[in-house]
């Protein structure tokens, strides 16, 4: 009886969570006193397989993900005054269908984000050098240029993060280069550690973020100068002014340079071609 006892205890011990290898506890690991264990996985996963893959040159292109395609972007617009046929008293609609007219405009950023990717997978800069084109792995601007990447027939990265509103990944993807993160500060790493070239679409806080990021970087030399293009002058000059804050004396007058307009995909990656002729990448 005794040892009988002592057998079913013994079962329980192995069944207990005491016992599960520290790397096997997910509970464990998602404790607030194992955050810089996450942080650290999430920084080495990517790096693992990027580096097995041989990923060492990235274009990184960001943009609003409430970009759509002109189709959809259409499409859209029909069904929310369909809605509203229904509804014609509805304020909510009206602010929606409001915003969604205003955001077609935004259509011609998508195809210029495709065909810039579609250029950036398919040429080369210094001769032998390819970059690989990565987003936020989400939709409007980022699936632009992962589609743009696989129209080219080329392998492209997605940095998706989780969010209260979930995005997923877009299709276009390529499949073992489709990461998810939970930190932004870890993902921002992962855009800038390879980033040979940035190509900045009209965007919101989240464009704005990366952006800064970046300019910040260069400006302090902690990161190497690269080409920052800001796609689209018609918005950047009106959103941000720069001259302002360097008459202001908060930037020189010499920051301004750090960034480049371009108004199309030819001339975006034109900018990044000369860039690279004073610059051979390694």
């Amino acid at each position: 009886m005794y040892n009988k006892n002592l057998e079913e205890k013994r079962k329980r011990l192995l069944r207990s969570k005491a016992y599960i290898k520290a790397y096997e506890d997910i509970e464990f690991l998602k404790e607030d006193e194992q955050r810089p264990i996450r942080l650290q996985l999430e920084l080495l996963k990517p790096e693992q397989i990027l580096h097995q893959h041989g990923i060492k040159h990235t274009v990184v292109c960001f943009g609003s993900a409430r970009t759509f395609e002109k189709k959809e972007a259409l499409e859209r617009i029909s069904q929310i005054e369909k809605m509203l046929k229904a509804k014609p008293g509805d304020r909510e609609l009206r602010e929606k269908l409001k915003t969604a007219k205003i955001l077609l405009k935004s259509a011609k950023y998508y195809e210029e984000a495709r065909k810039f990717a579609y250029l950036a997978s398919k040429n080369y800069v210094s001769g032998t050098q390819k970059l690989t084109v990565v987003t936020g792995g989400g939709p409007g601007i980022m699936e632009a240029a992962n589609r743009g990447a696989y129209e080219a027939g080329e392998k492209n990265i997605g940095l998706n993060i989780t969010l209260p509103m979930e995005q997923g990944a877009n299709p276009y993807i390529s499949e073992e280069f489709c990461f998810r993160f939970h930190y932004f500060a870890i993902r921002k790493m992962h855009f800038v550690m390879r980033a040979r070239a940035l190509v900045v679409f009209p965007g919101g806080f989240g464009t704005m973020d990366e952006l800064f990021e970046v300019l910040t970087l260069v400006q302090t030399g902690k990161k190497r100068k690269l080409p920052i293009i800001l796609f689209g002058p018609e918005y950047w000059e009106k959103t941000i002014n720069f001259k302002n804050m360097a008459d202001w004396g908060y930037i020189a007058y010499d920051d301004t340079d750090i960034f480049k307009y371009a108004s199309t995909a030819q001339e975006a990656w034109e900018i990044i071609e000369n860039f690279y002729k004073e610059h051979p990448l390694d």
